[in-house]
């Protein structure tokens, strides 16, 4: 299993909005960056991720799931563009904020503080597990104890 992370501005598309859609999910469409489309090409059904407000909020407020593998972006006629279905798993009990993942010293390596305009990033296990039980989920989905 790997672990990613998906932004979002909460005005156009926001955790709410990714929850009321339901078990069905939702194409994460709209990208157009080539390292993002490419993180997208790489998943896995079952593969798991942060969903993060951008911009409004700077947080981490649910985990997610891959539901659909990569297929075309249905928001373009370009054949480049591919996006990945995602559902809502589970609320983040204590939103993890920008300033907290900062402010971790075991955190410091992750793409969101080293790249953080990046609206689809890998998560690596140990930080996967570090957010998670900063936010209150612990053991965290995905990894266990």
């Amino acid at each position: 299993m790997q672990f990613w992370l998906f932004k979002s501005e909460p005005f156009k598309w926001s955790w709410q909005m990714q929850k009321a859609v339901g078990a069905a999910g939702q194409q994460w469409d709209g990208v157009r960056n080539y390292q993002a489309r490419n993180n997208m090409r790489a998943m896995a059904l079952g593969d798991l991720g942060f969903f993060y407000h951008s911009n409004e909020g700077l947080e981490v407020v649910g985990v997610v799931e891959v539901c659909a593998l990569a297929h075309p972006d249905s928001t373009t006629d370009d054949p480049r563009w591919e996006c990945v279905d995602i559902r809502a798993l589970t609320d983040m009990p204590k939103p993890v904020t920008m300033a907290d993942i900062k402010a971790n010293p075991a955190l410091a390596g992750m793409v969101l503080v080293n790249n953080s305009r990046l609206s689809v990033q890998p998560v690596k296990p140990e930080e996967w597990r570090e957010v998670c039980r900063m936010g209150g989920l612990d053991p965290a989905p995905g990894l266990g104890a």
